[in-house]
């Protein structure tokens, strides 16, 4: 879980997340929507696939990322359910200040 929470933790991270919601995108037409070099790029993306938020898959000259949306929605479950969150409803303010 730390992992992810580490890929999370930068910008540009979620960035590339949040464009891989629309579906598949070439690590070419990911680095074009950011203003960093592509070794930059290339070390984001690393961090994305330690953290197994991301697959990447070579076609031909290009590599092809997809979101694993699955993994983050684990990760964020388990974050929630360690603060014994997650498996009732939230409490109202009423039963808050009892």
């Amino acid at each position: 879980m730390s992992q992810v929470f580490k890929a999370l933790s930068d910008p540009t991270r979620r960035q590339v997340l949040q464009l891989l919601r629309d579906g598949p995108l070439s690590a070419g037409e990911l680095s074009d929507q950011f203003n960093v070099s592509k070794p930059t790029m290339s070390a984001h993306f690393a961090v994305l696939k330690e953290a197994d938020l991301v697959h990447a898959e070579k076609q031909g000259k290009s590599v092809i990322y997809h979101l694993k949306l699955s993994v983050l929605e684990e990760a964020l479950l388990g974050f929630v359910h360690s603060f014994g969150l997650g498996d009732q409803a939230p409490a109202s303010k009423k039963e808050i200040a009892r």
